[in-house]
């Protein structure tokens, strides 16, 4: 009765959430198709575990990364299968780990899909990222005795609040969790709160912290700033993972002198971008580069290296409620950044950052941008408190995989 009841309200969300991206786009996602768990069947290369892990997208995705690495390190004999849920994070999965083990599409949580792709994939651990929980996949999981774990956990006090108007039925999702490692005390609790069992539930730290790059690719650096036609002696400054509304801001307030390199967080709003003002120059369309002071990054995977030709950051998605974006790639390369206020989804990085003076947090980013280029050590001292933060604060990865390990020799113990 309760899987039945589960599948009714997903499939009601599912027919709303197409309805809506058919009105909202013109166009029809492909998730029904790519997503009903046929991933075809993956071969067992090894004697050891299978770990499935999954990120919904790039993001997720992308700081999961330092976490397969260290697992694949301790699991010689098994393999590792990573998954995503978005076109956009299967792409980045695909870019980060498709020449060395299996990449497939997560489905959608309806039993017959969950079913087959469990069946296929053939998991003895699976570890998710963040607070991607989905009640059919977990009691899928239980029936077949495969332990779920939740790694880099977050939960936000609107996902507490909703999670508890869906109790008992989500409460017995968590319950069935083998293992929470949180990203805080404060998420912690509140996966406690929920239902985890205490002595499963860790602060391990962000696994942010590691996935940031410190090593900055400088030829592709400089071959990015030729082909969008950047001037090299004038200031950029790059406004990465922009939401609606920041961009016009950003454009009104920029600075003499100054260029503003663009990279949207949503692909689907390129073209939007890309006509708020004559002749922005796009980085996919390198022929129509020019000399003008606004540039459009219109490709995926290419953001760090815009952010290593900045002299100043603005990490978007942070002047509008839309939770913050990553600050940890332009602060790891020692660029001085500044956040808006909204940045509740990165709350204790930007904390332990603003402890040190290692960002800004403001509503007018441009005007603490502006005074940063009057005072160039100002920037440089933002930017090296920033970096040092991050070196302090690396291991995450490690740590996260030595308590999934255990899941898995408790299991052998069992």
């Amino acid at each position: 009765m309760i899987g039945h009841l589960r599948n009714l309200v997903l499939g009601a969300g599912f027919a709303a959430y197409l309805v809506r991206e058919r009105l909202g786009t013109g166009r029809w996602r492909s998730d029904a198709r790519t997503r009903n768990g046929r991933i075809g069947q993956l071969p067992r290369p090894g004697r050891g575990p299978r770990i499935l892990v999954h990120g919904v997208s790039v993001g997720e995705t992308h700081a999961l990364a330092p976490l397969v690495e260290a697992l694949a390190e301790t699991i010689a004999e098994g393999d590792l299968v990573v998954s995503a849920s978005t076109e956009t994070g299967f792409a980045r999965a695909r870019e980060l780990h498709g020449d060395r083990r299996a990449v497939v599409r997560f489905p959608l949580d309806f039993t017959w899909m969950v079913d087959r792709f469990l069946e296929l994939a053939r998991p003895d651990l699976v570890v998710l990222a963040e607070l991607e929980l989905w009640p059919n996949f977990l009691a899928a999981c239980a029936r077949r005795k495969i332990p779920v774990c939740v790694v880099n956990g977050r939960m936000s006090g609107r996902s507490l609040r909703g999670y508890s108007r869906w109790n008992p039925l989500m409460r017995r999702s968590f319950r069935r969790l083998a293992l929470v490692a949180a990203q805080s005390e404060r998420y912690r609790a509140r996966f406690e709160r929920l239902g985890v069992p205490g002595d499963r539930c860790h602060v391990t730290g962000s696994l942010k912290w590691d996935a940031a790059h410190a090593i900055p690719d400088a030829q592709a650096a400089e071959r990015l700033a030729l082909d969008l036609g950047i001037d090299r002696s004038r200031p950029l400054i790059v406004a990465g993972s922009t939401g609606p509304g920041e961009e016009t801001a950003l454009i009104d307030e920029l600075p003499g002198r100054c260029q503003l390199l663009i990279a949207p967080r949503d692909p689907a709003r390129w073209e939007e971008v890309a006509g708020l003002r004559p002749g922005i120059a796009r980085r996919s369309r390198p022929d129509g580069a020019g000399h003008g002071a606004i540039f459009l990054l219109d490709t995926l995977g290419e953001l760090a290296t815009a952010y290593a030709i900045a002299d100043a950051v603005f990490v978007g998605r942070s002047l509008i409620p839309r939770g913050g974006s990553n600050p940890l790639e332009a602060v790891a390369l020692g660029k001085p950044a500044v956040i808006g206020p909204h940045h509740e989804n990165f709350a204790e990085i930007v904390g332990a950052l603003v402890d040190v003076g290692g960002i800004a947090v403001s509503d007018r980013p441009m005007k603490v941008i502006r005074e940063w280029l009057e005072d160039r050590e100002a920037a440089r001292k933002v930017g090296r408190r920033g970096r040092g933060v991050v070196e302090r604060e690396r291991g995450v990865a490690g740590r996260t995989a030595e308590l999934v390990i255990a899941q898995i020799k408790d299991r052998a113990r069992a």
